[in-house]
């Protein structure tokens, strides 16, 4: 089969078309047949050397949707969808023709989403998910700040929010894309600076859930915006990784302080929450990102190249 391969670390150049063997299933797993991934920043800083665990040779990518042509008779010809933190890094990742994975790892695409689409989903829509419903138990009726609203994992925690009937203040320094399904779902827009956290008290006098997909520079912001017994979402480390704040201002107001990494899940592990997000997307609750660009296997290199220039859009590689 044909796919990318990176046998050292570096920029996008590092990455090869090259011919490997097609995996074979053994009694635990399934062969699927990649029609389309998605580039994730991570991807690009996985090809960097940006992860201790990963050893080249590898094949990268996370983000998948195809057909199964290897597995269980229930699944053959099944089209599926997923990602992992695995894939991509401990084992070969989406960015080929062929892709071997746990039968649990097996999720059905909702049928009325491209493959394209629905290879834009796994990544960010897992971790939004991770991040609001399965640690911060976000509920019907509360009010969510979403810090980076404009993003891919904010656009998706937006949509996961209003999903559940809650108020979203989106925080960027930006607003969405024109188009997006962020830009048309948030109740409230406040650009990220000084005046954040008085505008946003002003809006709501604190809010239930924040989830700061920005951190580090982000992070004293995200704090100040909870509410007595607030939940706070923390993601990244955007411009520093060590942080100051009140101590206790943070014990007086009761603050709950949560961390989500999708990457602690494999493939298996994030199957279920991939089949959670198929009846919001099946109902049209849930929509799909923009698509950016697409590339063909070939081209991957440019495809890696646009997601680490920050290319507006979800950037997709069609096998």
């Amino acid at each position: 089969m044909k796919a990318l391969q990176f046998k050292t670390f570096g920029k996008p150049d590092v990455l090869e078309n090259v011919e490997v063997p097609t995996p074979e299933r053994d009694s635990l797993s399934a062969i699927v047949q990649v029609r389309s991934a998605s580039v994730n920043p991570s991807d690009v800083k996985n090809v960097s050397g940006h992860f201790d665990h990963t050893v080249p040779p590898r094949i990268p990518g996370r983000d998948f949707s195809g057909v199964v042509v290897d597995g269980p008779t229930e699944w053959l010809g099944k089209e599926v969808w997923g990602t992992g933190g695995d894939i991509g890094f401990t084992r070969d990742g989406t960015h080929a023709q062929f892709i071997k994975v746990p039968i649990a790892a097996l999720s059905r695409k909702p049928g009325n989403l491209s493959h394209e689409e629905a290879s834009a989903i796994g990544v960010n829509f897992v971790v939004a998910w991770l991040g609001t419903v399965s640690y911060a138990h976000l509920t019907e009726g509360e009010t969510i700040a979403v810090i980076g609203a404009g993003g891919g994992v904010g656009g998706a925690v937006t949509q996961i929010a209003k999903a559940r009937n809650c108020r979203v203040i989106g925080i960027d320094r930006a607003a969405p894309a024109a188009g997006s399904p962020a830009a048309s779902l948030i109740d409230e827009f406040v650009p990220f600076g000084d005046n954040t956290v008085e505008r946003v008290r002003e809006l709501t006098g604190g809010v239930d859930v924040v989830y700061d997909s920005v951190g580090g520079i982000a992070f004293e912001t995200a704090l100040h915006l909870a509410k007595r017994r607030g939940r706070v979402v923390e993601i990244s480390s955007t411009g520093k990784r060590r942080v100051d704040f009140d101590v206790i201002d943070f014990y007086h107001n009761e603050t709950q302080l949560l961390g989500a990494d999708s990457a602690k899940l494999g493939v298996a592990e994030s199957a279920p929450l991939m089949t959670a997000l198929v009846e919001g997307f099946e109902s049209g609750k849930l929509r799909a990102p923009l698509i950016g660009h697409r590339y063909g296997l070939a081209d991957g290199q440019d495809a890696y190249r646009a997601v680490a220039e920050g290319t507006v859009g979800r950037v997709v590689i069609n096998m």
